[in-house]
């Protein structure tokens, strides 16, 4: 059944003040938890992994596909939210619509724990699935809002420490920007009922601590992204990140990456993940360019 997005909409602009109340992080990271809830899929076999300094899920589809592949799936959540039951959220619904495992790491928050733990935490979930037979030609990335800026600062250090990048990257609403420099910030602000500039600002500080917010594996845009695998981008028409998307996808084709991007108009961030019916095709572009890195 698809959520009505109108009437969601409405519902998350009633909520907005006790969703982004900055700075109280105990109702923040609680009513996250509880929409990880609300989206996870119970036909998806679900087994815990043991990473390094975090905990990890893995999310079996009910049917698995006769090529061989798995999905990263690093959440968002400003880096400053998202536990395990988030992630297993979003994680699960992927594994049951992609027909792929999906693996999930929660990754350390900020601020106790800020940049660069999150990508250290990153680096090992990928490290650990090359340590399980997985080459990286069978892995696709796949993250949403700080989750996806996370995927192009992860693919930037593996470029550096010379580690085979992934097959491909699918990011939604890619935080990738965390000194808020593109337009959308002010001309979409009060339009989003997700985010404000303020909530976003406290939770670029609290990540990234003594390091520059323009430090390329704290805002992937400011990186060198020549050599980048395939990627696919999703924004939406309303959301504050709209031109982080954007300048994403002016990044990577200067470099000779292949990039697909889509806008929903009318749309806010992260608006894949809520069910809603404008969402549908987007979940089969995310398939289909899943399968296709696979193939290739």
């Amino acid at each position: 059944m698809h959520i009505k997005s109108k009437l969601l909409r409405a519902q998350m602009f009633l909520l907005r003040p006790i969703a982004t109340q900055t700075g109280d992080l105990g109702t923040v990271r609680a009513l996250q938890e509880e929409s990880g809830k609300l989206i996870t899929r119970r036909d998806a076999a679900l087994s815990p992994v043991s990473l390094p300094h975090c905990g990890a899920e893995l999310a079996t589809p009910p049917e698995l596909p006769p090529a061989r592949g798995i999905l990263l799936y690093l959440h968002g959540g400003g880096y400053t939210a998202g536990r395990l039951e988030y992630a297993r959220g979003f994680g699960s619904t992927l594994a049951v619509r992609t027909g792929f495992p999906v693996l999930y790491p929660a990754y350390r928050l900020a601020p106790e724990h800020p940049y660069p733990a999150a990508l250290d935490d990153a680096e090992a979930a990928y490290r650990h699935l090359l340590g399980s037979g997985y080459d990286a030609a069978h892995i696709v990335l796949c993250g949403e809002s700080a989750g996806g800026g996370l995927c192009f600062a992860l693919c930037l250090r593996l470029k550096r420490l010379g580690l085979p990048l992934p097959a491909g990257v699918a990011a939604i609403s890619p935080w990738v920007d965390l000194a808020c420099t593109g337009g959308s910030y002010m001309e979409n602000q009060g339009k989003d009922p997700l985010l404000t500039r303020e909530e976003l600002a406290f939770s670029a500080a609290a990540y990234a601590g003594d390091t520059p917010l323009t430090d390329p594996y704290v805002s992937p845009l400011y990186g060198d992204l020549d050599g980048l695998p395939p990627t696919l981008l999703f924004a939406g028409g309303e959301e504050l990140l709209l031109d982080d998307m954007r300048g994403l996808y002016a990044r990577l084709k200067a470099a000779g990456c292949a990039v697909r991007r889509f806008v929903a108009p009318e749309m806010w961030h992260a608006y894949v993940l809520y069910g809603v019916e404008e969402a549908e095709a987007d979940f089969v572009r995310i398939g289909d360019f899943v399968r296709e890195a696979f193939e290739e």
